[in-house]
Order: structure tokens, then sequence, then C-alpha cells
């Protein structure tokens, strides 16, 4: 039995499988009898009636807190491929990068079409912007080997970028009033870290308490706090000299099955669980909903197709090594996977908690056009890679 567990782990598909498990066991408790006692977990401590509701939950502390360690995760993957992986060189970086320009730039401009007579809808343009690194790899490894090694970099890269882009997005317009002295602050502990890094001190622990220092200056200066995560990993240095040992590296690789297994599929149970009460077929069809599905259904392949076509044709990047058009078509599909980067967009544009439509609506629109992108981005990189011999 172990055996078994550990063997399903090990799978590349499990990691999205398990966020699956979690957005639909989160779906089927919000639309439930069990509803009140969910939505009253993840609201707790909540203030007594006539008092200031309670400024710090469960759900923040998930979303704020839990998350700063997934988008550490980010920066220290960036920073690997920075500097030894996949986006090492111009020429390597060129080609995903374009596409992920392509990739965020087109959803936006679909979403604001669809939204272009609905104001209030407006705060929303990024939701369909991100690509879900954990679901389209997981869809990938159901198609196993058939899928070239050089593919599955693009498709990485690309993701990982689209994540960065993501991070800069939140970072310039979904921010509050800002604290110039809890910005002095984080300042001051992003400095410390990097004299850190530039003493080649060795031991991740230290980095992380510094880092624990610095997520709470950025969630006092109004800055969202989860991207201290980034910043961290952005100074925790990959290589030291005359040592084969790398904190980065040591760091990822116990950070990685916690972020994996757990972070993501608690934040994915904590904030799918969308109630479907008062809702009707047609509310699927309403603007927000429908702009974001647009977005990540069309926007996605089309921005990213476009990008890389003109690429390519003004030689400004080329295509990866044994991999075809079509199959990077047949990828950009899969890119319409926006689930968990898109909700944490979703809850800074509109804000958390229950009863709120515009969030409810964001979150059907996540949800319907990232299940069709997986559907389809399957069936169609199944079609468009070489038969299994």
């Amino acid at each position: 039995m172990i055996f078994i567990i550990r063997r399903w782990f090990s799978h590349e598909a499990s990691s999205g499988v398990l966020l699956i498990l979690a957005a639909l066991a989160a779906l089927i408790i919000a639309n439930s009898p069990a509803r009140a006692a969910y939505e009253t977990a993840l609201n707790f401590p909540r203030a007594a009636a006539g008092e200031q509701g309670a400024s710090f939950n469960l759900l923040a502390l998930i979303n704020d807190g839990l998350m700063a360690m997934f988008f550490l995760l980010i920066g220290l993957e960036v920073k690997r491929e920075l500097i030894q992986g996949a986006l090492a060189s111009r020429a390597q970086a060129a080609f995903p990068a374009i596409a992920a320009l392509g990739g965020m730039i087109a959803p936006a401009i679909i979403y604001m079409l669809v939204n272009r007579h609905a104001p209030a809808n407006y705060a929303g343009w990024a939701i369909p912007t991100a690509t879900d690194i954990a679901f389209a790899v997981g869809v990938l490894a159901l198609l196993g080997k058939r899928v070239p090694a050089s593919l599955k970099a693009f498709l990485l890269a690309l993701a990982i970028i689209d994540d960065l882009g993501a991070i800069v997005i939140i970072a310039l317009f979904y921010n509050h009033q800002l604290s110039p002295a809890a910005l002095a602050g984080a300042a001051g502990v992003a400095a410390v870290m990097w004299l850190m890094n530039r003493r080649n001190i060795s031991h991740p622990g230290l980095y992380l308490l510094a880092g624990a220092a610095l997520w709470t200056c950025i969630l006092l200066s109004g800055i969202h706090a989860t991207l201290a995560g980034v910043i961290a990993g952005a100074l925790i240095p990959l290589s030291l000299p005359g040592k084969a040992y790398s904190p980065a590296l040591v760091l990822e690789h116990r950070l990685q099955p916690w972020v994996i297994y757990l972070i993501l599929p608690l934040f994915a149970f904590a904030n799918a669980g969308v109630s479907l009460q008062g809702l009707t077929p047609g509310s699927l069809l309403s603007l927000l909903p429908a702009g974001i599905a647009a977005g990540l259904i069309l926007g996605k392949p089309v921005g990213i197709m476009a990008f890389c076509l003109l690429s390519v044709k003004l030689r400004m990047a080329r295509l990866p090594d044994g991999v075809a058009m079509g199959q990077i078509a047949a990828a950009a599909v899969l890119c319409g996977i926006g689930f968990t980067m898109s909700i944490f967009i979703a809850g800074l544009a509109f804000g958390t908690g229950s009863g709120n439509e515009q969030l409810t609506l964001a979150k059907l629109g996540i949800l319907s056009g990232s299940t069709l992108s997986a559907i389809l981005g399957y069936l169609v990189l199944r079609r468009a890679l070489p038969q299994a011999a």
C-alpha cells in the first residue's frame, strides 16, 4: 500500500489530480448542507455581531501566508532557470518569453473587449493572463513518453515566465495605499539578505527567517505580501564558491512537495468553493465569466501562436529542436488552464468573502475556461504528437 502511494505521488500527473480533487471537493461542499460550516471555518476567527470583522482569518492565512511559500518556490525556480536551465541564454529564453508575452496580452484584450460596456468588471482584466504549471504538466504527463522533452521544457519555461509576468502585474496594479515606513523596512531586510548572499551564508533557515521578516514588512506596506516570496527566492544563493552545496536548490527540493501536495490543494479547496445557489445557466454567459473563459480558451492559444509565428518569421527566435509548430499550437491550448494564479488574481481584483457576486462569477469563468482548455489541450495535443510505438 505504501509503495502504491509513493509511486502515485512520484507521477507527474499527481499534482494536477490533487488540485482537481480539492477543487471538486470544495464545489460539492459549497453546494451542500455543509456550506455554512465550510464558510465558517474559512472565516475563523469571526468577530462577534456588531464588532468589526477579524482582519486575519483562515482564508487570509492561506492566501496571504501559505501562498507566499508558493511564490518563494516560483522565485527559486525562476532563478535556477535563468542561471542554469531553460532560460540561461538569450537563444533559449527568447522563444518561450515571446510566447508568454503574447499569452498575457491577448487574453487581457479579449476580456476587456467582452466587458467594454461593464466598467465594474474592468479590475479583472488580468485574471485570464496566467497559466497553471501543475495542471498543464499534469495533462502533459497523461501523454507519457509521446511528449518530446523540448516541448515539455518549452511549456515549463513559458509557464514560469507567465507566472513571473503575473507577479509583476500584481505588484503594479493590485496594491493598496502604500506605507513608506514599511517599504523602508522591507528594503532594509532585502539589503540584509543581499549581504548574506554576498557573504556566502549557506544555511537556508537563516534566509527563511529573514524572508519571514520581509513578508511582515511587505504585508504592512500595502504591497501584496506574497511578493516577499519571489524577492526572497531571488536573494538566496544558487551556488557557493568552491562548494557543491546549493542553498537555493536544497530549499527548492524541500519546499516542492509541501507546496505541490499541501499548499496548492489547500488553496484550491479554500478558494474553489463556489455556491451555485441563485445562479442560472445564463449567469455563466454574463460578461464577467464569459470574458474570463474567452480569454483563457481563445486568448491564450491565439496570443501565444501569433507571437510565436511572428518571432520565427522575423528571426527573433527559433522553434525548439524536434518540435513542430503544430505541437506548439496544441501546447498553447493547454496554457488556457489558469486555475491557481487566476483565482489568486480574482481575489485581489474583486475581494474575498461569501456573498461576493463578482468573485463568484469570476471563479465560474476560471473553472469553466480552465476545464475546457484542459480537455481541448489534451485532445489536440494527443492528435498532434506522434503515435506511441
